[in-house]
């Protein structure tokens, strides 16, 4: 190909991967050599790429599109034969996960920030998927940052940006760049997965649901699913249409960031069903008429309902939930003869546990919750699993709730999160809290006596790679539970995050606020890590 360029470029000491991906400010993106330096190590970490095709695409927030053309150009100029994108640039992170194994794709690029806020001041991101539709794990991540650092020059073409608005094929020199529907394949596997029937005759009985999109990826795939398919009213979306900065909003499937849909399932006249989905499509919130689902005992509810989903109905093989997520889904498995893994924060995590058949579902506090039919997180897939659920049980969301509390009991659990830390203080919380596990093992604290006290460190039960350094475990002899772990998906400074959690079987003590419950936990949470001192703030910026 004559119009290769090859470009001399300056090194980044910045871009190694985090938790999901690598993730930054847009500017730092618009930096010149920025993008492509990341790009170009990832090309040179996988090798080979001519025969190989990959899947491309995101969430639709700003960047995205600029983002897509220059990684064209570069796949073009590396060999790379084939690019399946979303048309526009759209595809969900599920979506994406899909696709990679459907069309038995090398892997994926992921253009997202999920959560974070979009717009030109906002954030952006980027991270790639393997051939099994998940995040690439840290052997892969930990060699693109090493590319990153010895990089001296990245491969490019000089030619026009295509369309990506044209369903079809169009060709960059030797690279075939294929536009594809970005929600068919999708839908079609979700078609398949629940009982669509089912749940579409609860809709034609007058069942009605509010589902926020938040302006995000997610919007295509509701009004294609939930009303084309279902036949829920297009009323039903809400903030349906996918926006660049994502209207202004925080998309955030959250209390405090899907407020809109949070004021319309407290009202007297509220739907049957709340949902809400995020930037990228792979977290989702549930609501009943004026009650919230946890993540976590979603994770339990929809692991102890499996039988009731056609996919599920011969058995689920094992679950698992990271660390920090409550341990409501231990009893659930404990009850089905399952096991049930533990692993570190990150979807990435549960892919060997999957791809052994060692599991069938999984799940994270934060909002996401997956199974074996892809290799990511999914939201609206957790939808369809609640709508399955309240088809054949005929309950709403908040009696299947309180049955679940009636047989296994209820965790109650909560998250502090001290956001936009100075990394210096951030550090100097863990380096404290990692100092005193060697000595906390029998004191007292909140009435309750510490029975272990460690950093978590991970050994994968299939390949028996080690992930050390995962958080900080204060676990107790009735169960309770203090965690500390620095969060990888923010952009600015960073956010300690505080999950405290007690059990509690007496049904009649189930209705009680979960911050009064846990209020003494709270307590010696903040006292052991000196945080509010430290921080010199005077309590956290979100409370989930």
């Amino acid at each position: 190909m004559s119009n290769i360029k090859t470009v001399t470029t300056i090194r980044f000491q910045d871009q190694r991967p985090g938790t999901s991906g690598l993730r930054k400010k847009v500017s730092t993106f618009q930096q010149a050599h920025y993008l492509e330096n990341f790009v170009q190590a990832l090309f040179n970490t996988l090798g080979g790429l001519q025969g190989k095709s990959l899947i491309l695409g995101g969430d639709g927030r700003y960047y995205n599109r600029n983002a897509i053309q220059v990684i064209i150009k570069m796949a073009a100029a590396n060999g790379l034969k084939q690019l399946i994108i979303g048309k526009g640039g759209l595809l969900s992170t599920p979506a994406v996960s899909c696709l990679i194994r459907k069309q038995q794709t090398l892997g994926g690029i992921v253009l997202s920030a999920s959560h974070n806020p979009g717009g030109p001041d906002a954030d952006f991101g980027i991270k790639y998927n393997i051939d099994n539709g998940g995040p690439a794990p840290e052997k892969i991540t930990e060699m693109i940052y090493q590319q990153t650092l010895s990089l001296q020059q990245y491969h490019t073409l000089d030619t026009p940006d295509i369309d990506l608005d044209q369903i079809g094929s169009q060709q960059v020199e030797s690279l075939q760049v294929k536009i594809i529907d970005s929600v068919e394949d999708y839908a079609d596997m979700m078609e398949a997965l629940f009982d669509f029937e089912n749940i579409r005759s609860m809709f034609q009985q007058g069942f009605r649901l509010c589902f926020d999109a938040m302006h995000a990826i997610t919007g295509p795939y509701a009004n294609e699913i939930l009303v084309k398919r279902l036949g829920a009213s297009p009323q039903s979306i809400i903030r349906g249409t996918p926006l660049t900065d994502f209207g202004g909003g925080h998309p955030d499937p959250s209390l405090d960031h899907a407020k809109e849909l949070v004021e319309i399932m407290s009202t007297d006249k509220a739907p049957d069903f709340g949902a809400a989905s995020d930037g990228d499509g792979d977290r989702n919130m549930i609501l009943g008429k004026d009650f919230f689902i946890s993540p976590s005992d979603s994770l339990a509810i929809l692991t102890a309902n499996a039988q009731l989903i056609p996919a599920y109905r011969d058995g689920l093989s094992g679950v698992a939930r990271s660390m920090p997520t409550s341990q409501a889904v231990d009893r659930v498995a404990a009850a089905l003869g399952i096991e049930c893994f533990e692993t570190p924060t990150g979807w990435k995590f549960f892919g060997n546990l999957l791809d052994s058949n060692k599991i069938t579902l999984c799940g994270e506090e934060s909002f996401g919750n997956g199974s074996n039919h892809i290799r990511e997180k999914d939201g609206l897939w957790a939808v369809l699993f609640w709508l399955n659920i309240i088809a054949c049980s005929e309950q709403n969301p908040e009696q299947i709730c309180r049955s679940h509390w009636q047989q296994y009991g209820r965790n109650y659990y909560t998250r502090h999160d001290y956001e936009a830390l100075d990394n210096d203080i951030a550090n100097t919380i863990m380096a404290n809290l990692r100092q005193q596990t060697e000595t906390l093992t029998g004191k007292s604290y909140a009435g309750r006596n510490i029975s272990l006290s460690d950093d978590f460190s991970y050994r994968d039960p299939v390949d028996n790679s080690t992930s050390p350094h995962q958080g900080i475990r204060i676990c107790f002899d009735d169960g309770a539970r203090i965690i500390y772990r620095l969060s990888g998906t923010g952009t600015s400074g960073a956010t300690l995050r505080i999950y405290i959690e007690t059990y509690e079987s007496d049904s009649d003590k189930h209705d009680r606020d979960t911050q009064d419950v846990l209020k003494e936990l709270i307590a010696a949470a903040n006292e052991l890590s000196a945080v509010k001192t430290l921080s010199e703030r005077t309590g956290p910026s979100v409370i989930v």
